[in-house]
């Protein structure tokens, strides 16, 4: 079996995949190119979907909703940012990382007053400031490793709980033993006063609990959205879908189950 992440090695993406699959690991340059390789069948995939400082991971939820790929699994990963650079500074020229980490660290590097320049994935800033003495990287661990950085400040994410969950996405849809939870996107089409409040009615109703619910632009123009929901999987829930079909088109992202991740000591 592969598993394809986000790569290059020194991602958090990577270190998961590491952890919980005995299995080769097949790095991509973006989130997209991961859905892509998945949807050939050539493998199943690995990608962050939300994180509890920075809300959800745009180019996943996109590509849920372009993708014919399936949700498996998922994992809660406990994450650590640190500041890293070739050589210790007074200041440095800039400071490389990802969007997601940038949001995550946000109020460490806003006291930097150096520019902050977006890259592809955690290992890919450690990557760029292994080249450019004068600049700094926000990494993990694993990735100043790898590019033999020094680590300048441990902790720099805003919060000591910050953690990001994964999902395993996969093109087949195999049957999974008593599932805790399961993933939808509603898209209404047309809106209308009251829509949510219907929408929302038909799990409360039937006494299901909402774990996640998120409005994500349908691409179709302004003011036109879809909403990715995540429940508790509960008695009447195959009822609830049938009668939120009326409402909406819907569209099942899978039912899976939570494996638990005790993230290594870094």
């Amino acid at each position: 079996m592969k598993v394809a992440v986000l790569g290059p090695n020194g991602t958090f993406s990577y270190e998961l995949a590491e952890s919980v699959y005995d299995a080769e690991i097949v790095t991509c340059p973006t989130i997209k190119s991961v859905f892509a390789l998945v949807e050939s069948g050539e493998c199943r995939g690995l990608v962050p979907v939300e994180n509890s400082e920075a809300g959800g991971v745009g180019e996943t939820l996109d590509n849920l909703m372009k993708s014919k790929c399936r949700i498996t699994a998922e994992y809660y990963m406990p994450v650590r940012h640190h500041l890293a650079a070739v050589e210790r500074r007074e200041k440095y020229s800039a400071i490389y990382a990802h969007l997601q980490s940038h949001e995550q660290c946000s109020e460490f590097i806003e006291n930097q007053e150096v520019p902050v320049i977006h890259t592809s994935s955690n290992a890919r800033s450690a990557e760029i400031a292994a080249g450019e003495p004068g600049a700094a990287a926000i990494t993990s661990r694993s990735a100043t490793r790898i590019f033999d950085l020094i680590i300048i400040k441990e902790d720099v994410q805003n919060s000591t709980a910050n953690t990001t969950r994964f999902i395993e996405i996969s093109k087949e849809t195999p049957e999974t033993p008593g599932p805790h939870k399961c993933s939808i996107i509603i898209d209404p089409r047309k809106d209308r006063p009251g829509l949510l409040f219907d929408i929302l009615s038909e799990f409360a109703k039937r006494r299901i609990n909402l774990s996640r619910i998120e409005s994500r632009p349908s691409k179709r123009g302004m003011g036109s959205y879809v909403f990715f929901i995540d429940f508790n999987v509960s008695p009447g829930f195959e009822a609830t879908l049938k009668d939120l079909e009326r409402i909406a088109d819907i569209k099942m992202l899978g039912c899976y189950r939570r494996t638990e991740y005790e993230k290594r000591q870094d």
